[in-house]
């Protein structure tokens, strides 16, 4: 089975890719697993993960990093996986209207590989072996802070998670019929700049403690 693990920075993974270099080089892991950054933003992270998904044809990709919480129903520091991720600010403000994709008719609720306008995991019950909380979230290209903006988006889209990565994944890993998992550590909450109430080390170690028992997890069930 071919691994791909992916963040958008090392800072999210590295513990991870330690770790599991340390379980190769003493167990000969049954699984093939590589490491790839893509970089911030839906942009970059969309050309990494196409890259990735043509040259390594993997049997399932990993996106590992950290995110806002929408709401404190979610404790910072918790790690959840996303069943459905949507696109947070790809539209048009119009007399004061949001409007996006769906809004303006220039695709529709359902066009591949969209369902019902979310881009879903289909694969969560094969894949999500560690029961992790599921959680809808969205994309974005601004971190959100404006009040205005926060409440905006969470009337039309009802999100718990914002990140700037995710819906490259889905989108891709759904058009190549390629099994993904996004897994998330909540650093702090949407619209909170003081990052002295952060929670990004905590968030960032107990992501890598979920994603080193995941592929333990993995390894067993391919041994």
């Amino acid at each position: 089975m071919k691994v791909i693990i992916t963040a958008a920075t090392s800072s999210e993974w590295m513990a991870t890719y330690e770790k599991l270099n340390q379980l190769n080089i003493a167990e000969n892991l049954p699984i093939n697993i590589d490491f790839c950054l893509t970089g911030v933003g839906i942009l970059s992270s969309a050309v990494a993960l196409t890259t990735l998904a043509i040259n390594h044809q993997p049997d399932l990709i990993i996106q590992m990093g950290i995110s806002g919480a929408f709401n404190d129903v979610i404790p910072l520091g918790k790690v959840v996986i996303v069943e459905n991720e949507m696109l947070g600010d790809l539209g048009v403000e119009e007399n004061g209207t949001w409007k996006d994709l769906f809004d303006l008719n220039l695709v529709t609720l359902n066009t591949p590989p969209f369902n019902n306008g979310k881009l879903s995991n289909p694969w969560l019950q094969k894949f999500n072996l560690l029961e992790l909380k599921k959680v809808n979230a969205i994309t974005v290209n601004q971190i959100s802070t404006n009040a205005e903006n926060i409440k905006r988006i969470t009337n039309k889209y009802q999100p718990e998670l914002e990140s700037m990565e995710g819906a490259s994944l889905h989108y891709i890993a759904l058009k190549m019929g390629i099994p993904f998992l996004q897994i998330r550590g909540v650093s702090n909450y949407v619209g909170e700049r003081d990052k002295t109430k952060w929670f990004i080390k905590e968030s960032i170690s107990n992501l890598n403690q979920t994603v080193i028992k995941y592929i333990e997890q993995l390894i067993k069930l391919n041994a």
